[in-house]
């Protein structure tokens, strides 16, 4: 059991990254000024579908890690009670599925469900302050959680998923000013310099972010592989 979700921790990083590489290609030509506004739309719809595996993956990533955790707690409990049993996994999974569903809406009707996303942006919020305080406790703490085996890599693979998702909160705020200016305007073939400008500016800014992200989830994969300094 501990392999088969050691494989699909595995292929959700994967699939995360490759997605995330295809978006980046593809937005190259949305914001190419060059291009007809047919063949823009064409790209800009790759990249939004393309970008729905990633969000999938980062959702994933929580209860699949947690798992990882359960199988091979190496003696952890809190309270008495052994780290992560499966009927506390149970809910996990099953919020986890609901919060794709929340966030599935959201990516093929944005805008038409303020409520839904307003929910996600607070789960998103409640995961990022969650991971990163307990990720904390798992670096300072002599033996967290009852764990013997100085499971530092462990607190810092936590961090770096709670900065992972705090970028993709930092990508959405970079892309506010996007949707009016290329569905408004470059659509309507109407757009203007400072149109473009817009634009390329909402999808450049990203950047960083993006390299945030990337660099997160493959250091992420690093700790969990060389486990530097665990005694196991």
């Amino acid at each position: 059991m501990l392999e088969a979700f050691l494989y699909l921790h595995i292929v959700l990083m994967v699939f995360w990254l490759g997605g995330d590489l295809g978006v980046f290609y593809s937005s190259r030509y949305v914001i190419d000024s060059s291009l007809t506004p047919a063949a823009r739309l064409t790209a800009c719809k790759i990249m939004l579908g393309l970008d729905l595996g990633p969000k999938i993956c980062l959702i994933l990533f929580l209860p699949s890690g947690l798992t990882l955790i359960s199988l091979d707690a190496h003696g952890g409990e809190l309270w008495g009670i052994r780290l992560l049993p499966w009927w506390l996994l149970l809910p996990v999974w099953i919020g986890s599925f609901a919060w794709i569903r929340l966030m599935w809406t959201d990516h093929h009707e944005p805008g038409a469900h303020p409520t839904v996303k307003r929910v996600d942006r607070a789960i998103r919020i409640a995961v990022v302050a969650g991971m990163f305080g307990m990720g904390v406790f798992t670096l300072v703490a002599a033996e967290p959680f009852g764990v013997t085996t100085n499971p530092k890599w462990l607190g810092g693979k936590v961090i770096l998923y709670a900065l992972a998702i705090a970028a993709g909160l930092g990508i959405r705020r970079q892309l506010r000013p996007f949707g009016p200016a290329f569905f408004g305007h470059v659509m309507a073939g109407t757009a203007g310099d400072d149109d473009e400008a817009t634009v390329k500016n909402s999808v450049n800014g990203c950047l960083p972010y993006v390299w945030v992200i990337w660099g997160s989830v493959l250091l992420a994969g690093l700790l969990g592989v060389a486990k530097p300094l665990a005694n196991l």
